[in-house]
């Protein structure tokens, strides 16, 4: 039978989970759509062809025609309903963040201990990423040597409004950075260090971000807000014997007017489409098997992805570098993934 999931909020990440449910994922089933604003989950509902609609979330998550949920609320009830799952006994993939502090990432963590498995997937696409796979391939394949660094940046075309903040570019924009960097390396961070420009105006300006890692790499992030131009992220591994550069997917080249031009996507929806995919993907598979995915974020990911964010906060408000603490990995994450 397939997995029937219920896709918790209705908006951009929402409605994108629920296509991608409904139209790629044979062994799973859009059963219901839920919003606090129903008219929002009936919309989607209708154009997925889900079972049906709600306006309650955990009532929603507790229902017996309902087997999976995919969390895309709010980022401040990420965590509770994320506990709520799992206390009915059913796997969840959480959009990030886990939670908005390290300290409510904890409290999943504390809840998901009392499965037997754990059952939460944190929504860090990157990692199915064929750009990053390939990065973290010629890494592990020993192509360019022992990793000396990686550069990162993440540029969008417009912040919110002038309520954007340099912090907010930190733990919002920039936790993708943290967990695909970490991931790609294989170790920790021990310590981060920030810093920002000024802008003639009242918009956002970029954040820089160094950070030093266990094993003695370096990994650099530039957060660009307001880049004006278009969605762009790129980074690149330096090896010891050579390096690795993320390469978009580019379907066309214009020629116009005397020039030749690529044109960038408005948000990272185009970028990462088949990240998404193969993410959604994984989470189905590891519901049929009972087996998390060795590639997949899960809690404990999503909490060092908190602390991580939390030090560069500090950092950038004291101006300063600020150490960060190594944590071991809990038995309950890192055995299961250490088997498969």
């Amino acid at each position: 039978m397939a997995v029937r999931v219920a896709v918790i909020g209705a908006g951009v990440m929402g409605t994108d989970h629920a296509r991608i449910i409904a139209g790629e994922l044979p062994g799973a089933q859009l059963q219901v759509v839920c919003d606090a604003e129903e008219v929002k989950a009936r919309i989607v509902a209708d154009e997925f062809g889900a079972f049906g609609v709600g306006s309650d979330p955990i009532a929603v998550i507790s229902r017996t025609d309902v087997d999976a949920a995919v969390i895309a609320s709010p980022d401040d009830t990420h965590s509770t309903l994320a506990i709520a799952a799992i206390e009915a006994g059913k796997p969840v993939l959480c959009e990030k963040p886990l939670a908005p502090t390290a300290e409510e990432c904890l409290r999943v963590i504390e809840a998901e201990k009392n499965c037997t498995r754990p059952i939460v997937q944190l929504g860090f696409m990157r990692r199915f990423d064929p750009s990053y796979s390939a990065m973290k391939a010629a890494l592990d394949d020993g192509s360019i040597g022992s990793a000396l660094m990686m550069h990162n940046f993440h540029r969008n075309v417009d912040s919110p409004g002038t309520w954007f903040t340099g912090d907010m570019a930190i733990t919002n924009s920039a936790s993708h950075e943290f967990d695909v960097a970490r991931f790609v390396l294989g170790t920790e961070y021990t310590g981060i260090s920030v810093w920002q420009p000024k802008r003639r105006d009242e918009r956002t300006a970029p954040v820089m971000m160094v950070l030093e890692t266990a094993s003695g790499q370096l990994v650099n992030i530039e957060v660009n807000n307001n880049a004006a131009y278009g969605y762009d992220v790129r980074g690149e591994l330096v090896g010891e014997q050579g390096s690795v550069f993320l390469t978009a997917p580019v379907h066309a080249r214009y020629n116009l007017g005397l020039r030749s031009a690529e044109h960038y996507a408005p948000d990272w929806r185009p970028r990462f489409a088949e990240a998404y995919r193969l993410q959604n993907k994984a989470w189905i598979h590891s519901i049929e098997t009972g087996a998390p995915s060795p590639i997949a974020a899960n809690a404990w990911d999503g909490y060092q992805a908190a602390v991580v964010a939390e030090a560069g906060v500090q950092a950038l408000n004291e101006g300063r570098r600020v150490a960060i603490e190594p944590r071991e990995v809990p038995a309950f994450y890192r055995d299961l993934r250490e088997a498969a």
